[in-house]
């Protein structure tokens, strides 16, 4: 009988230590569910602070992870998250967002910044931010749409220092003033 007992508990043993090799891995859709508490559901931001990330460019969303992970772009949580994730993970949930339909919160906006912020976009910015910051070129980000209280957080970043811009981008930002930049922001934030 004890015998009998030895096999077993070696039989519930074996197929407890394999069940874990034999799990299916994550989706990319499962990875993301854990974005949702700050990015919203399907990338679709609820909190003004933070960035939506439905639509965003695949290599934009994979490029601003590596950043969080090494540190190299500042944050509060997404330098601690970023490390939980391997490459392949993140470029599973980069793909898996710049196929969602991007969202635009409806949001108040003043219409005079608005206007200078459009002006100043065709002057300065309209080259690699395309369609009046729907899509970007050259690893830009798509600034259309997002909550302005974000927009103005990365603008202070940017200009601070603490976010280094490329060397295009700060030669079509150094000649703009902060209430420049504030309109470029109020603009994008209004596009549709």
């Amino acid at each position: 009988m004890t015998e009998h007992w030895s096999r077993l508990a070696l039989i519930i043993g074996a197929l407890a230590i394999s069940a874990p090799a034999t799990a299916t891995p994550p989706t990319a859709a499962m990875l993301s569910n854990a974005c949702a508490a700050c990015h919203g559901t399907l990338g679709a931001s609820a909190g003004a602070a933070l960035p939506t990330l439905a639509g965003q460019d695949k290599d934009v969303i994979v490029d601003s992870m590596r950043e969080f992970k090494s540190g190299k772009r500042p944050s509060t949580i997404m330098g601690r998250l970023a490390k939980g994730y391997t490459d392949d993970d993140i470029v599973a949930m980069a793909d898996f967002f710049s196929k969602q339909k991007p969202h635009r919160p409806d949001q108040t906006l003043d219409a005079t910044k608005v206007t200078r912020g459009k002006e100043l976009h065709d002057k300065q910015c309209k080259r690699c931010h395309l369609e009046n910051g729907k899509e970007g070129e050259d690893g830009s980000a798509v600034l259309a749409g997002q909550w302005l209280q974000y927009l103005q957080i990365q603008v202070d970043d940017y200009l601070s220092g603490k976010r280094k811009m490329s060397d295009k981008m700060a030669e079509k930002v150094k000649p703009l003033s902060k209430d420049d930049m504030d309109a470029l922001a109020q603009f994008y934030a209004s596009v549709k």
